[in-house]
């Protein structure tokens, strides 16, 4: 399998205190399946969808209790290389990079905003084995009260063009790698995320049924932040698990409406 492209989201993990609770959680609600933790990678836990690694869950390291949150990892071919443009653009490093045993190389940064993210260069783990399907990844956009931060920061880091989408209702633009659309930006007010919430990348994935998933996730103790709402991208609805970590839902089969005409940024 060839390399993906430079900037390409290419895995989601998220730590967990409660890791046992986790696995129910997202089992019930997405139906994934669970391999057996690394002991000798903290415990680390991939996530199955139809027998395809889709995600993972860990605890969090001795001393590193911390929020729950799901991190994207974004592809780069050397992350010694990204981690210096991250530094060098105004944002943080905040762990790597790390060799992972055979695995590959990761970077945990975050933009001049606060918002966090993953890089990791594949060694034998080359990211998601299934996307776009439910059960799996399908999308992610980086929730910002400073968009200029990040307008100015990914293009820097990762080789992106940028696209606007075309519209009064929404500050959103859309980074691309190669002329495909790889990864959001939406602009959030006052209104959209509680004053202690931070600046996030929300990972979207993929149901069969948006209203039908959200049902599960606040029966298994998750929470429901907006939502469901048609789109022409699909069904989707913005929701938390048990333990904090944010995440959004999507029908792609659902669609309603015109696409958004896209224009130069």
């Amino acid at each position: 399998m060839a390399a993906l492209p430079e900037g390409t989201p290419c895995w989601a993990d998220a730590m967990f205190t409660d890791l046992d609770g986790a696995k129910t959680f997202y089992g019930d609600v997405l139906g994934w399946t669970f391999g057996e933790s690394s002991s000798e990678f903290g415990n680390y836990t991939t996530a199955y969808s139809d027998g395809k690694a889709v995600a993972a869950v860990v605890p969090p390291m001795p001393g590193q209790e911390a929020q729950s949150a799901w991190c994207l990892y974004l592809s780069s071919p050397d992350a010694a290389a990204t981690a210096d443009r991250i530094r060098a653009s105004g944002g943080e490093v905040l762990m790597g990079p790390m060799q992972v045993g055979d695995f590959g190389t990761m970077v945990i940064g975050k933009d001049p905003a606060g918002v966090a993210f993953g890089v990791w260069q594949a060694g034998n783990h080359e990211g998601f084995e299934k996307q776009g399907a439910p059960g799996a990844y399908t999308w992610a956009e980086v929730l910002t009260r400073e968009p200029g931060k990040a307008d100015a920061f990914f293009p820097a880091v990762f080789p992106f063009s940028v696209k606007r989408m075309d519209t009064d209702q929404v500050d959103y633009k859309i980074f691309q790698v190669g002329g495909q659309p790889a990864l959001g930006r939406m602009k959030v007010g006052p209104d959209d995320l509680p004053p202690e919430a931070p600046s996030y990348v929300s990972v979207y994935f993929a149901v069969d049924d948006c209203d039908a998933a959200v049902a599960r996730v606040t029966a298994g103790g998750g929470r429901l932040f907006f939502g469901p709402m048609d789109s022409p991208f699909g069904r989707f609805a913005a929701v938390g698990d048990p333990q904090g970590a944010a995440f959004g839902l999507i029908d792609l089969g659902k669609t309603a409406g015109d696409m958004p005409v896209m224009a130069d940024a």
